[in-house]
């Protein structure tokens, strides 16, 4: 290679492998602090795009979570007022056999009839509560519907219900089916039939609810078989609710694995090893320095044409 003064060709690629190194330097200290592999799009843009999809999904799935848990909260609020309506079905059963008592008055019938009344509109009451604004018990098959829902129907497509999205491919995945239980269907019986659920407020049908207690039935009214059906339809309530809180738990634990794959899959691309990152930055840390000393030492070269012209 000549010697020359305007053209020093050592210093040129000594000056373009300092930039190039340094460049390289710089990318693997962005790496490290920042623990992402993938800091511009050109650093693995197939990779990038992958990652942003499973992010997304991750994300969607944090919200599914929340919805689940909301929903167990729904069913657990319900499953314990259905438990306190079991109670009061019990307390009407006992007062039905005590005012069957020879030895009670009429004053102690009377008595228990007020009690029985109070608790017949408590029933009602209790039928009404709500989460958060949403129902917990229904009397018609949709939320806004006029056709009456029926207790033990055996018709889904009829049942009221919430669907709950298990997934984060929304209403085209798994979902399930949270029932607003017919609290008062399953307490209202045909006049004639104990064994037949018929709509609250239908005609010919007795009910153990009442909205107001001067509507309310008296004891006398009822048979003990009313007592006896009531409380097993309820049982059946709460065992509809067990079914749909069991299938909410499944879900939830399906998510919850789903979610920790997928994050683990997202790291897989993103994260950046620190162990083999470490040792690019010792070797780009060396390679600046010796390409700084060997720039340093290529402008020095043209000290040689000097000496000659001397």
């Amino acid at each position: 290679m000549s010697l020359s003064i305007n053209t020093n060709h050592a210093a040129v690629r000594a000056s373009m492998n300092l930039a190039k190194n340094n460049e390289l330097l710089t990318k693997s200290m962005q790496r490290l602090a920042s623990g992402k592999r993938i800091i511009d799009t050109s650093d693995d843009a197939g990779g990038l795009a992958i990652a942003m999809k499973l992010n997304s999904s991750i994300e969607k799935l944090k919200g599914v979570s929340s919805n689940i848990k909301n929903s167990t909260s729904f069913l657990d609020v319900q499953d314990g007022i259905i438990q306190g309506a079991a109670g009061i079905l019990e307390r009407m059963s006992e007062l039905k056999s005590l005012s069957q008592d020879v030895l009670k008055n009429s004053s102690d019938i009377n008595t228990y009839n007020t009690e029985f009344k109070n608790l017949q509109v408590q029933l009602y009451q209790m039928s009404k509560e709500k989460f958060n604004g949403i129902s917990l018990f229904a009397t018609t098959t949709t939320a806004t519907g006029s056709v009456d829902a029926v207790f033990g129907n055996n018709n889904s497509a009829t049942d009221n219900t919430i669907t709950i999205f298990t997934t984060e491919n929304g209403s085209s995945g798994p979902k399930v089916s949270v029932h607003k239980a017919l609290l008062l269907s399953a307490i209202t019986f045909d006049q004639n039939n104990v064994s037949i659920s018929k709509a609250y407020g239908a005609s010919g049908t007795k009910t153990l609810a009442s909205s107001t207690s001067s509507n309310a039935k008296a004891l006398t009214d009822f048979t003990t078989s009313f007592f006896t059906q009531a409380i097993e339809n309820v049982s059946s309530l709460r065992a509809q609710n067990g079914g749909s809180m069991s299938r909410l738990d499944f879900a939830m634990s399906n998510l919850d694995r789903t979610r920790a794959n997928l994050e683990a899959s997202y790291g897989q691309i993103m994260d950046v090893d620190i162990a083999e990152e470490s040792t690019r930055l010792a070797k780009y840390q060396i390679l600046v320095q010796a390409s700084a000393s060997m720039l340093s030492q290529a402008n020095m070269m043209p000290n040689a044409a000097m000496m000659l012209l001397g």
